[in-house]
């Protein structure tokens, strides 16, 4: 069993192909174990409209003292430890629940409200140019009372770069709203990062269409079949953000201010444009596979055409001598001096009127 693996793994390259990713099976009724961090990075923003504090800690102990300080609170954790996550979560009055679903491991975007506390999941989507692979990251967003809550998996790549920026600044309206707001801008950041990873993706896909036509060999069957794994893995992480977003426009919670709705509506109109993207391109993905099946069907026509035809060709020379090699005292022909050079002009001249007759018959037209 280990030869035939280790086999598969050194032919697969070859061809532009890769095993399925790991999150196809997973399995949520065992309990998932997630290798945890040597270090974490703790980063905190507390503000409101005049001033902003930002600070950047190894421990979760020292948030504490930002709690019920009358400013806004984001405080963002990137790695994840169970201990830390146990620690913050008890000291912001975050339900135990929902710290399972924190240190959860390829969970289902979700949307939960517990305790005066609103609680999503989602999943960060990166698109790796060198593997032509799309790669995940879980993100877990914990809205309360003036605090916002975020935990990530990894410390060096996400998406919230721009939100940073615009806390910098006096005037923005993260400064001037409250943590409903903060809560949609990483939201949105999340959703408005799926459409980079779309777009890239969908360069990949045009790209590997022009290959197909122009080639069509069974290395393209293999980048195919690739990408076919890896609209799995966009319609898992995008297509459930609808509900989650559903989830905060149907909710009655105090923590959300009704002006900041609006936002979360338009949060949903890009999440469903993204998701009949993904439709989209899976269409495009399985018309490309009925290309490429056309195509291989074209060319295996070709062969079979030109090989009937050169069969055909060479049917007249197979009976003309047959014909004169038939074991018969009395053949016209057979002893004149002549014969042998008549039978070889014969032979040539039908297959010179064939190829006439298939030309007019446009038999040789693509």
């Amino acid at each position: 069993m280990s030869f035939t693996k280790d086999y598969l793994q050194k032919i697969l390259p070859a061809f532009g192909s890769r095993p399925a990713h790991p999150v196809l099976r997973f399995n949520p009724s065992v309990e998932s174990a997630r290798a945890e961090p040597e270090t974490i990075k703790v980063e905190v923003f507390d503000y409101n409209i005049k001033t902003i504090e930002h600070h950047e800690y190894n421990s979760v102990y020292a948030c504490e003292k930002f709690k019920n300080n009358d400013r806004i609170t984001w405080i963002n954790i990137d790695g994840l430890r169970k201990s830390d996550v146990e620690v913050i979560c008890k000291g912001y009055d975050v339900h135990p629940l929902l710290v399972e679903d924190i240190l959860s491991v390829g969970q289902r975007a979700k949307m939960d409200e517990l305790d005066n506390i609103l609680f999503c999941l989602m999943n960060m989507l990166y698109y790796n140019a060198a593997s032509d692979s799309i790669e995940t990251e879980q993100v877990s967003i914990v809205l309360g009372k003036d605090f916002v809550l975020s935990f990530q998996e990894e410390a060096n790549r996400d998406v919230f770069n721009p939100v940073r920026e615009k806390l910098k600044i006096n005037t923005s309206k993260l400064r001037i709203a409250g943590a409903d707001y903060l809560c949609y801008s990483l939201i949105d950041i999340i959703v408005d990062n799926y459409y980079t990873v779309l777009e890239l993706l969908g360069e990949h896909i045009e790209t590997l269409e022009e290959e197909i036509i122009r080639r069509g060999d069974t290395r393209s069957l293999a980048l195919i079949n690739g990408l076919r794994k890896e609209m799995i893995i966009l319609k898992r992480n995008v297509g459930p953000v609808r509900e989650v977003i559903n989830g905060f426009l149907r909710s009655d919670s105090d923590l959300l201010n009704e002006r900041t709705t609006k936002y979360f509506k338009d949060v949903y109109d890009h999440i469903v444009q993204a998701n009949d993207l993904v439709e989209t391109y899976r269409d495009m993905m399985m018309s490309m596979q009925d290309l490429y099946l056309n195509k291989v069907n074209l060319r295996l026509n070709e062969v079979m055409k030109v090989m009937a035809i050169v069969t055909c060709l060479m049917a007249p020379a197979t009976v003309i001598g047959g014909i004169f090699g038939m074991n018969f005292e009395s053949i016209p022909y057979l002893h004149n001096k002549y014969g042998f050079f008549a039978a070889v002009a014969l032979m040539l001249f039908i297959p010179v009127v064939m190829i006439y007759a298939f030309k007019k018959r446009g038999w040789f037209k693509r």
